[in-house]
C-alpha cells in the first residue's frame, strides 16, 4: 500500500492519496512508514520535474498535498516517532518579499527529511545569524527574486564572517535570476536552479 501512496503522490491524485493515508492509519500502519511513502512520492515528483514532465505548478500542488498529509500524520508522530533530519535555515533575504520559490524549496526539503527553519521573507542578515546559532544548522539557503537583493545576500554572508561562522556554514542561494556569477559576487558556496536542486545540494553539503 505504501508503494501505491508514493504513486498517488507522484501522480498528484490528492483525494485518493488522502483517503489512502486515513485508511492506512485506521488499519494501524506505522505513521513513519506512511510518511516515508509520501517522501518517496515527493522524490518521484522531483524526478518528473527534472525530466521536464512536471512544471512549477505541479511542484506547488505536490507541496500542498505533502503539507496536508503531514498535518494528518503530525499528531501520530510524537516523541521518538519523530525523525529529526539535518537542519537547514531558509529565508528570502532583506529587501525581497517573494515567497513562492522559497516555499517550494521548504516543501521539498521537508519531504526530503530535512528539519527546516523557515524565517519567511525580507529577513535581515542578523536574523539569519541568530537562527543559525540557535539551531546549530550547517546549511543556509537564501532566496531572492530581485536583482537588487544580491547585496542583501552579500551582506548576510558578510554577517556570517563577522560572527566567525562562515567556515562552519554552507550557503546555497537560489531564485529566478541567480546563477554562477551571483555566487561569485556574493561569496556563496553554490546556487540551485530549482527546488529539487536545492535538495540535492543540501544532501551533498551534509555528506
Amino acid at each position: 500500500m505504501s508503494n501505491n501512496l508514493s504513486e498517488l503522490m507522484a501522480d498528484l491524485k490528492e483525494q485518493e492519496a488522502l483517503d489512502l493515508v486515513k485508511a492506512q492509519l485506521e488499519q494501524g500502519m506505522d505513521p513513519k512508514e506512511i510518511l516515508a511513502a509520501c517522501q518517496q512520492g515527493m522524490v518521484l515528483v522531483g524526478e518528473k520535474f527534472e525530466q521536464g514532465s512536471f512544471y512549477v505548478s505541479d511542484l506547488m500542488m505536490s507541496g500542498e498535498i505533502f503539507k496536508t498529509i503531514n498535518e494528518i500524520l503530525a499528531p501520530k508522530l510524537t516523541g521518538d516517532a519523530v525523525a529529526k533530519g539535518d537542519k537547514i535555515v531558509v529565508g528570502t533575504v532583506g529587501g525581497d518579499i517573494h515567497d513562492i520559490g522559497k516555499d517550494l524549496v521548504v516543501a521539498m526539503l521537508k519531504s526530503g527529511g530535512f528539519e527546516v527553519q523557515d524565517l519567511g521573507v525580507d529577513v535581515p542578515a542578523a536574523k539569519f545569524v541568530e537562527a543559525l546559532k540557535e539551531s546549530g544548522a550547517k546549511v543556509l539557503a537564501l532566496s531572492c527574486l530581485l536583482t537588487t537583493a544580491y547585496d542583501s545576500i552579500k551582506a548576510t554572508i558578510a554577517a556570517l564572517e563577522e560572527a566567525g561562522m562562515r567556515n562552519q556554514i554552507k550557503v546555497i542561494i537560489g531564485g529566478g535570476p541567480v546563477d554562477g556569477q551571483v555566487v561569485k559576487y556574493t561569496g556563496a558556496d553554490a546556487f540551485g536552479s530549482d527546488a529539487q536542486a536545492a535538495v540535492r545540494l543540501s544532501r551533498e553539503m551534509m555528506a
